[in-house]
C-alpha cells in the first residue's frame, strides 16, 4: 500500500452495521499545529453508531465518513509550530469532537493541544477506551457540577463507559455515589467506589434515592424516561446534567416546576484534563474496563454489540500493532 493510502472505516449512507465498510483513503497530512498519529487503536461509543444511523452528530458531518472519535497511538509527523509533541511520542485523544475526527483509520490529523502522553500503564487498547468516555464525565462532574465532598451523586447507567468512569471520578471528588445498573455488576461498581448501588430491572430509582444533590443521567427520556424521573430525587435546587439526550422544552418546564436545575453538556477536546486523567490512572486511582476487542473490519460487528446497551465498559478496534 503506497504510504499516501491507508485503511479507514467509511460510512457512505446512514443506516445499520451493515453499512460499515474498509476502504482504502488518502491519508491525512499535518497542518502548522497539527501532528499526524498513526492509530494503533479506537475507541468505540454510542454517539459513533447514533452518528452511523444518521442520528448523533450527523447533521454536522459529510458523507462519506469516517467514523470514531477515542484514539490512542504514536505521533509519526508534526507540522509546522508543534513544540509539545515531536515524532515517536505515545498519545491518545478525541480530536474534533464534534467534527468528523475520523478515528477508526491508520491514521489521524488533529492539533497538537488536543494530545495527551498516553498512560504508561495502559496498552493501547485500553488507553482508546478513555478519551471521550472520561473526558464526559470529567467534564460533566468537574465543570458542569462542580460536585464538592460530601455530596450525593446518582449515576444512571453506571457500568457503561461513560458511567464507570464517571464513579471513579465522583468518588474522587468526595461524593456519595449512588450507582444504577443490573445487579450482577454491583460488586465490580462498589469496587469502583459507589456506596449506593440500585438494581434497574427491579428498583425504580426514584423510589431508593432521595435528598441527591446531582443526577449524572446517562440514559434519557427516549428509555424508559431517566431524565423526567431523575427530577423527583433531587433536593430543592439540585442538578441534572442530561448527557444523553439533552434537555428537552418538557424536561426544561418539569425541572422549572420542581424547583430543580437541568443542563445539558456536551464534551469537548481538552488535552489538559486527558493529562490529569492519565496521571490518575498511573497513579492507579482510576481503573479502565475494556470489555471487547475487534480488529478494524469488524467494526460494524462491534457496533452491533454497543447498541445491545449491555456492555461492562467500553468496546475498542485494534487497528495497528
Amino acid at each position: 500500500m503506497s504510504e499516501h493510502i491507508m485503511r479507514a472505516v467509511t460510512v457512505r449512507e446512514f443506516g445499520g452495521p451493515e453499512v460499515v465498510t474498509v476502504e482504502e483513503v488518502a491519508r491525512p497530512e499535518p497542518l502548522p499545529t497539527e501532528v499526524l498519529v498513526r492509530v494503533h487503536a479506537a475507541g468505540v461509543n454510542p454517539v459513533d453508531w447514533r452518528t452511523r444511523e444518521g442520528r448523533g452528530m450527523a447533521e454536522l458531518q459529510t458523507l462519506p465518513l469516517i467514523l470514531g472519535w477515542d484514539v490512542s497511538g504514536v505521533v509519526e509527523e508534526v507540522g509546522f509550530g508543534v513544540t509539545t509533541l515531536a515524532p515517536g511520542d505515545e498519545v491518545y485523544a478525541m480530536p474534533w469532537f464534534p467534527r468528523a475526527a475520523g478515528g477508526y483509520a491508520e491514521y489521524v490529523t488533529a492539533p497538537a493541544r488536543q494530545w495527551a502522553r498516553r498512560p504508561s500503564t495502559l496498552d493501547h487498547a485500553h488507553a482508546a477506551a478513555v478519551p471521550l468516555a472520561a473526558l464526559t464525565a470529567w467534564q460533566a462532574l468537574a465543570d458542569a457540577a462542580h460536585v464538592r465532598a460530601g455530596e450525593r451523586v446518582l449515576i444512571t447507567a453506571a457500568a457503561g463507559g461513560v458511567g464507570h468512569f464517571a464513579v471513579q471520578f465522583a468518588r474522587r471528588l468526595g461524593a456519595h455515589v449512588i450507582a444504577t445498573a443490573g445487579a450482577a455488576r454491583h460488586p465490580w461498581l462498589k469496587e469502583l467506589g459507589a456506596d449506593e448501588t440500585i438494581d434497574y430491572t427491579t428498583t425504580r430509582f426514584e423510589d431508593a434515592a432521595t435528598d441527591v444533590d446531582v443526577v449524572i443521567d446517562l440514559v434519557g427520556d427516549a428509555h424508559d424516561r431517566t431524565g423526567t424521573r431523575s427530577l423527583k430525587v433531587l433536593r430543592p435546587g439540585g442538578l441534572l446534567v442530561a448527557l444523553t439526550a439533552g434537555v428537552s422544552p418538557e424536561l426544561a418546564r418539569a425541572a422549572e416546576a420542581a424547583g430543580v436545575r437541568v443542563t445539558p453538556y456536551p464534551v469537548e477536546p481538552d488535552g489538559a484534563a486527558l493529562t490529569t486523567i492519565a496521571g490518575l490512572i498511573y497513579a492507579g486511582e482510576v481503573a479502565v474496563e475494556v470489555a471487547e476487542t475487534f480488529p478494524l473490519e469488524q467494526a460494524g460487528t462491534a457496533h452491533a454489540r454497543l447498541e445491545t446497551g449491555r456492555t461492562r465498559g467500553k468496546l475498542v478496534l485494534t487497528v495497528t500493532g
